[in-house]
């Protein structure tokens, strides 16, 4: 089931503030899928999607790597399920280095997850400008 990235239903919404780990998918260099456990916060109002991360991870190299070819931004999704309920978010991933952009992030990330991470002097952000969301929640 499709739904508007900008203006998605209350339950769709609802399930995106639940407490999940979720799933992030960027492409290797090679083009193999890299999938990997992440938080994820949504912003509809912005149409963003954020996940933090360690500017060294595999998945931030293949972002970086990808954004070179396509400045546009690396085509990644992010996904989340629980039961016969579902949820995913697709877009065009930019790594995000400064001090605003990580604290913004780490701020949403708080409030999703109900903790601080640690702090890390290498954490980036990788913003998801989205396009297409898609699930049953």
């Amino acid at each position: 089931m499709s739904h508007d990235v900008l203006n998605p239903t209350p339950e769709y919404l609802a399930f995106w503030r639940e407490r999940h780990v979720c799933t992030l998918t960027t492409h290797r260099p090679d083009g193999s899928p890299h999938v990997v456990p992440v938080g994820v916060t949504y912003d509809p109002e912005a149409g963003l999607a954020r996940v933090i991360s360690n500017r060294h991870s595999r998945k931030v190299r293949n972002i970086l790597v990808a954004t070179a070819a396509e400045p546009g931004g690396a085509r990644v999704a992010v996904c989340q399920m629980e039961g016969r309920r579902w949820a995913t978010l697709e877009g065009r991933a930019l790594v995000r280095t400064d001090e605003a952009s990580v604290a913004d992030a780490v701020a949403r990330y708080a409030v999703r997850y109900g903790r601080v991470p640690s702090p890390n002097p290498d954490r980036v952000v990788v913003e998801i400008t989205l396009d297409r969301a898609m699930g049953r929640a």
